[in-house]
């Protein structure tokens, strides 16, 4: 698994924000639990907003309401949008202006947010991951919004590209990374998708319902 899978891994652990030992997520994960003290140690330095120490366990701690302005979902999206752009400039002091800005972001995220979820991204991915990421946003909230089903083509993990019939149930906002709940119909299971690992997502014809099991409310993010 690459390390950057791992952790985005962890923070979907810690997203319940109970204690988790050091031990029981390396379980989860096939790593050693000095590869988890590493890790943690990582988002820990990058602002991730965790509380524990090693021999105890970690937690996320909850996000900072952004003062005193208050953001829908979709100027989050366009400022972000904003700065990958910028950021993909030729001008240095642009490119400066836009990290700190984005560390700045991050720093009072609202409360739907994790602040700082995925800052390490920064060192990993290019912003023009976040701005194709970005792109396909109009056609999931879309389907989202009228229930009707998609086709999805997905990087996972492994550097595969798989093709797969999804009902978007669900989109979040981890710290610059979008994550998006649905129901994969390959899989006959929950799957939480990276917006920025889909290469293209296709509206298809078929709508759903809301059926037993299958739906957002029968989504557990622990299991």
């Amino acid at each position: 698994m690459r390390r950057t899978d791992r952790l985005f891994d962890i923070m979907q652990i810690l997203r319940d924000g109970q204690l988790h030992r050091a031990q029981d997520m390396a379980q989860a994960l096939n790593v050693s639990v000095r590869t988890l003290y590493r890790d943690m140690d990582t988002l820990v330095a990058s602002g991730v907003p965790v509380q524990g120490a090693r021999g105890v366990g970690y937690r996320i701690t909850q996000a900072i309401s952004l003062p005193p302005l208050t953001l829908t979902p979709e100027e989050l999206e366009a400022l972000n949008l904003g700065m990958a752009i910028v950021a993909e400039a030729a001008d240095d002091t642009l490119r400066a202006a836009a990290t700190s800005l984005a560390d700045k972001i991050d720093a009072v995220l609202p409360e739907r947010g994790i602040a700082d979820a995925d800052k390490w991204k920064f060192a990993v991915y290019p912003f023009a991951d976040v701005v194709r990421g970005f792109s396909q946003m109009p056609t999931l909230r879309a389907a989202i919004r009228a229930k009707q089903k998609l086709k999805l083509t997905y990087h996972s993990k492994g550097d595969t590209i798989t093709s797969r019939t999804i009902r978007p149930l669900h989109m979040e906002y981890w710290g610059r990374v979008w994550t998006l709940t649905a129901w994969c119909e390959l899989r006959q299971a929950f799957r939480v998708f990276r917006v920025d690992l889909i290469q293209s997502a296709e509206a298809l014809p078929e709508m759903f319902i809301d059926e037993p099991g299958k739906s957002l409310s029968d989504y557990d993010p622990n299991l």
